[in-house]
């Protein structure tokens, strides 16, 4: 079935894109989610209309985002934990953790955009990297030290 994305899909298109994906694909998740419409030429031609308006929207969107990123990457955020024998961590820092020390420093960041594949279960430095636009990502440095 050939159809028109409405929004960004992973691994399917870009909004504004005409792609053929399978029946079921269409009529089960992208249509009913509203991601996407059928190809007819009325919808090619809103779509054509949209994607003029998207696209300015799209860049004022990049540059609040590298302009968040370049804040974000100056600032150094510290987390203490309990520690046990041998400097071994009782629990975890998750990406909701670190989402609520970046709020406390004033930065209302939804805690979904931290990529964290796994909670950091070791004391040290590290570097998250954090999705604030499809083609922003910034390095956050996180520094776990033992709570005193």
């Amino acid at each position: 079935m050939e159809i028109i994305l409405r929004d960004h899909v992973d691994h399917v298109g870009k909004r504004g894109d005409v792609v053929k994906v399978a029946d079921g694909y269409a009529r089960n998740y992208l249509l009913p989610r509203k991601l996407a419409l059928p190809a007819t030429e009325a919808n090619k031609n809103w779509i054509a209309r949209e994607r003029k308006i998207s696209e300015s929207r799209e860049g004022e969107e990049r540059v609040a985002a590298e302009a968040l990123a370049e804040r974000l990457v100056a600032l150094e955020l510290q987390i203490a934990r309990k520690v046990g024998d041998n400097d071994t961590m009782y629990g975890s820092v998750t990406n909701g953790d670190l989402a609520d020390l970046i709020k406390e420093k004033g930065f209302d960041l939804d805690r979904r955009k931290i990529l964290l594949p796994d909670p950091l279960r070791a004391l040290g430095e590290v570097l998250v990297p954090v999705k604030l636009h499809r083609d922003v990502t910034a390095q956050l440095k996180v520094t776990i030290v033992k709570e005193a």
